[in-house]
């Protein structure tokens, strides 16, 4: 079972001798939200499905305080899966073509809904082409519909007044992804207020991902993270960004450093600041 990464080669040979794993390309752009889907259209892994982040992995049904990606309920996700054809601990691969920023969050979701049996491929499509790895523009036949179970959550989730309870406390370390400008609050593209979350450290999401295109080593990742978190403890890390999206590349790597799966603020900066009462920070 892979339940964090998994390389091309690997998948290469986990289609060719069965049982066949779902693949899932989540591929999207914010600022074009029609992208992924144009991407994945143009060339994808064969029997491979898109999941979109507007459509399939978030519920804009809700009020600002939820953020701007705010998480369908776990029995609409659990739904979803069964369509895209999921039977109980068949093997799931998630990709995308930018860092995993997007497949990360279809990683998460799945364990949330109790399925631990899923991993994002390494390098995404980039590196699966490199790898020798088939493309094609040929739509995937819409799959039987699966058997997948809704089981108990394999992750944390804290919402915002979890969050707002325990800041400060020793034992809780907020992590914020976003690039440092938007952390300092210099810049606010997206939401209405700009800034961070007090006491929040920062570490953008891309500071994972190593000039190939691949996760930095475990062994660097670990050093890395426990520099930024200087002596505070891995455990009680509660990673955050903009809407719940960019901060799970974070969380992925804290998993593959060996440091443990840390908890999510899907929220995130958007529903924190617009959620009255809540204190903000600059610089």
């Amino acid at each position: 079972m892979h339940t964090t990464l998994i390389e091309a080669t690997e998948l290469q040979r986990l289609m060719a001798s069965g049982p066949t794993p779902l693949v899932l390309d989540a591929s999207f752009e914010l600022g074009n939200p029609q992208a992924g889907k144009a991407q994945y259209a143009q060339e994808h892994i064969p029997g491979s499905l898109h999941a979109d982040l507007d459509q399939d992995l978030s519920d804009h049904d809700q009020s600002p305080s939820a953020g701007r990606h705010p998480l369908p309920s776990r029995e609409a996700f659990a739904a979803r899966l069964v369509a895209w054809g999921l039977n109980p601990q068949q093997q799931v691969v998630v990709l995308d073509r930018q860092g995993a920023n997007y497949c990360g969050r279809l990683w998460w979701m799945l364990k949330w809904c109790g399925h631990e049996a899923v991993a994002v491929l390494n390098g995404g499509l980039p590196a699966w082409k490199a790898a020798g790895g088939p493309v094609t523009a040929d739509p995937t036949p819409t799959p039987s519909p699966g058997r997948f179970v809704l089981g108990n959550s394999l992750v944390r989730a804290l919402g915002t007044t979890e969050l707002q309870q325990a800041l400060g406390s020793p034992g809780q370390t907020v992590i914020d992804a976003r690039a440092t400008p938007r952390f300092r609050g210099e810049v606010e593209p997206l939401d209405p207020v700009a800034g961070h979350i007090p006491g929040a450290l920062n570490r953008p999401f891309a500071d994972n991902i190593g000039p190939d295109g691949r996760f930095k080593p475990a062994e660097q990742l670990k050093q890395e993270f426990l520099q930024l978190l200087g002596g505070r403890d891995p455990a009680g890390v509660v990673h955050q960004c903009g809407s719940g999206v960019s901060a799970l590349p974070n969380l992925l790597a804290m998993e593959v450093a060996g440091l443990g799966r840390s908890a999510l603020y899907p929220g995130s900066w958007s529903a924190w600041c617009n959620t009255p009462g809540t204190p903000r920070a600059r610089g």
